[in-house]
């Protein structure tokens, strides 16, 4: 009995180790600006586990390639310029996922698991048709950068606040607000240098 306990913990030890193993944590920004940059979604299948950066702008791609979520060390994600119409749940499979580019697409909607990339600074989303965002947003601590430029923005979530000491740039020119709603953004982020259009006589 007590040799079986000790094969289930050295079992259970390994298993916690293979799973670290996996998921390390981010490289630093110098480190990463060394790394090779894929342009290829088969060529980028060839080495798996060496993939931190991966292009796929202007590709005509209608859907996120499922394939993309076995890379789990990427940390430089671009699929601007495309035809996406939405960002499939899975993007939870990227943990190390720093900078995301999914700018001029025909999103209209992120998905609430984009919570859970917490290592993400850079987050550009302009020129899509968003109207909200999901509230779990608010769990990317170390977002610095956001741009949502010319998109369709109707609500902002009151969670997002929890940003208010690390988001230092948010783009929210070309979208319909009016001087009550700026100002509650405003609010909401004080710190944040917030670029806005000029407001409208709108709802």
């Amino acid at each position: 009995m007590y040799r079986k306990k000790i094969l289930y913990l050295l079992i259970s030890f390994f298993l916690v180790i293979q799973t670290l193993e996996g998921y390390s944590q981010p490289l630093d920004s110098i480190s990463l600006a060394a790394k090779p940059i894929f342009t290829s979604l088969d060529e980028a299948l060839k080495t798996p586990n060496e993939v931190y950066r991966l292009h796929l702008r202007k590709q005509k791609l209608k859907k996120l390639p499922i394939e993309v979520f076995k890379f789990n060390n990427l940390q430089d994600l671009d699929i601007s310029k495309n035809k996406l119409t939405e960002l499939p749940a899975g993007i939870e499979n990227l943990p190390n996922l720093v900078f995301f580019d999914a700018s001029s697409n025909n999103l209209t909607t992120i998905p609430a698991e984009i919570g859970q990339c917490i290592y993400l600074k850079k987050l550009v989303l302009n020129r899509n048709y968003i109207e909200e965002l999901p509230a779990s947003m608010a769990n990317l601590i170390h977002l610095e950068y956001l741009d949502l430029w010319s998109n369709s923005i109707i609500e902002f979530p009151q969670a997002m606040d929890k940003l208010a000491e690390t988001l230092k740039e948010l783009d929210l020119r070309v979208i319909n607000m009016n001087d009550e709603r700026q100002e509650a953004i405003r609010t909401l982020l004080p710190k944040t240098t917030i670029y806005f259009s000029r407001s409208c006589n709108c709802n």
